[in-house]
């Protein structure tokens, strides 16, 4: 196989949708399995559309993905530069070179005479087709044109009979009747390049060797073939990926939720996670594990195993994904990507210490397994820091309603404050010694500790909470929770608190 040189090339009107993400990595993963090259270039022809601020956020986007690219914005390389933007002269000289050849022509229809005969064309339930209008004109006509003001627009000649076959590394050989294209415009009259020609200049020039797209693109395929005819240039192989449909099997948008790779940033999902969920969409594997990483997979990828159905996104699935990244995440790693959610939250400031960061270190560690997404880090170890705590109005419900409970949490605030060491085997020790002290069951002072500590009835190993919360907070607020419940605020508080649903007290 030649040198692979495969290109991502998106057009900068939005953020990175989680469907072009997989395109990008199916491309990435091809450049990496063959040894080849990932281009990135930006087709920003559409300049109503098109903006610096979306092309800089398609950016970000695979940056964080992880999807380096050899060639493109912010590395350069021999073909640039990289936005179509940028590269009109070369159109311009390859469209000169087709109208010297008499392989494209001028064309002095109005938007207005063109909107007409589509508007006819409807009216009598036909298909648009330019009918080569100008396709014969003579000197003196077009000389008319120009005296007129019109400014031509630049059309290819299409053969009006036979077909034009795709060759298509995931659909096979696709057949397109020439008689339902017309001639299309190549260069519009403003001077600016149509898509279906400047990307195969872009491609031509740029030695791509595979185009592999999504399959939207496969009805744009045939008028392409046409360009490269035209230039007498090979044409790369076409490999058109399948659709990614919501769950309802409709295509993909905000109505379903979150689309967009950075929303999915946003919600605390792992690059990791989201580059392995998309690769399993469409894409079959034979192995004994979902979990496969961009190294993995960059080995072991092979466009002969891209499903030819359309692939379902399913969040759920996603979320058990990522749950599998963060658990099995290095807590160094895992603590650095939580600390800018616990800022947010106020749960810690944006500068810690060494010491604060080794503390999270330890506290991620207890809650690690139970996490699915990096934004639930505030809600599952907020407790651990400040004095104040949130209580769950279940939780004070049902462990600290008891008359009892105010005394049992001050003896294990005495026992705890008269601890020689403050380990969890030794807190263990004292609680169950408090227990035995006042004759009940250990769970009758494990339970109310935890609430009064967490403000919450579940979570990891109690000991282990105490030991990490610290003993100076941990005493603090066994005392406060006692004396707030003897006074009846903790109680009327929770009451006048948000209810839980329908039927809640």
């Amino acid at each position: 196989m030649a040198l692979v040189r495969v290109r991502y090339a998106p057009s900068p009107t939005g953020s990175l949708h989680v469907g072009n993400a997989r395109t990008a990595l199916f491309n990435w993963l091809f450049a990496r399995r063959h040894g080849g090259r990932f281009v990135v270039r930006f087709e920003d022809t559409d300049t109503e559309r098109a903006g610096e601020e979306a092309a800089r956020a398609i950016i970000v986007a695979l940056r964080w993905l992880g999807l380096t690219w050899d060639e493109g914005p912010e590395v350069g390389g021999p073909y640039g530069p990289y936005f179509q933007s940028m590269r009109l002269d070369l159109y311009r000289r390859y469209a000169e070179r087709l109208l010297l050849q008499e392989r494209a022509y001028e064309c002095y229809c109005t938007p207005e005479e063109l909107e007409a005969r589509r508007r006819r064309a409807q009216a009598g339930r036909r298909p648009f087709r330019y009918e080569g209008t100008c396709r014969h004109l003579t000197d003196a006509e077009r000389a008319a044109c120009r005296r007129q003001g019109r400014r031509p627009a630049l059309r290819l000649m299409v053969p009006d009979t036979g077909t034009v076959e795709v060759h298509d590394r995931i659909k096979g050989t696709v057949s397109f009747d020439n008689a339902v294209l017309d001639d299309f415009v190549i260069m519009k009259s403003d001077g600016w390049p149509t898509y279906n020609f400047a990307c195969v200049v872009d491609d031509h020039e740029m030695r791509i060797s595979h185009v592999i797209r999504a399959e939207e693109h496969l009805s744009n395929t045939p008028k392409q073939l046409h360009v490269y005819r035209a230039l007498e240039a090979e044409p790369p192989e076409f490999a058109h990926l399948p659709m990614v449909l919501a769950p309802d099997r409709s295509k993909l948008s905000k109505r379903h939720g979150a689309t967009a790779v950075e929303e999915y940033r946003q919600m605390g999902i792992l690059p990791q996670a989201l580059l392995n969920y998309l690769l399993l969409l469409g894409w079959s594997y034979d192995g004994t594990t979902e979990i496969i990483s961009l190294e993995e997979a960059s080995r072991i990828f092979d466009l002969d195993r891209v499903n030819r159905t359309n692939a379902v996104f399913d969040e759920d699935k996603l979320l058990w994904m990522n749950h599998q990244y963060i658990k099995t995440a290095r807590l160094h790693r895992l603590a650095r990507l939580v600390v800018p959610r616990l800022a947010e939250a106020g749960v810690l400031p944006d500068m810690i210490t060494l010491g604060e960061f080794r503390r999270l270190r330890r506290i991620l560690a207890l809650i690690q397994e139970r996490m699915h997404t990096l934004n639930e880090a505030p809600a599952l170890i907020g407790y651990f820091f400040g004095d104040d705590v949130e209580y769950d109005p279940a939780a004070v419900a049902r462990r600290l309603a008891g008359p009892e409970v105010p005394d049992i949490l001050e003896r294990a605030a005495d026992n705890l404050a008269a601890a020689g060491d403050w380990k969890p085997d030794v807190v263990e020790q004292v609680i169950r010694d408090t227990a035995a002290s006042l004759g009940v069951k250990a769970a009758q002072v494990i339970h109310p500790v935890r609430v009064a500590v967490t403000g919450v009835m579940v979570g990891p190993g109690l000991f282990d909470v105490l030991h990490l919360v610290g003993r100076e907070r941990t005493i603090r607020r066994l005392r406060r929770a006692a004396a707030r419940l003897r006074a009846g605020e903790l109680v009327a508080t929770v009451a006048a608190g948000p209810t839980d649903g329908p039927g809640s007290p």
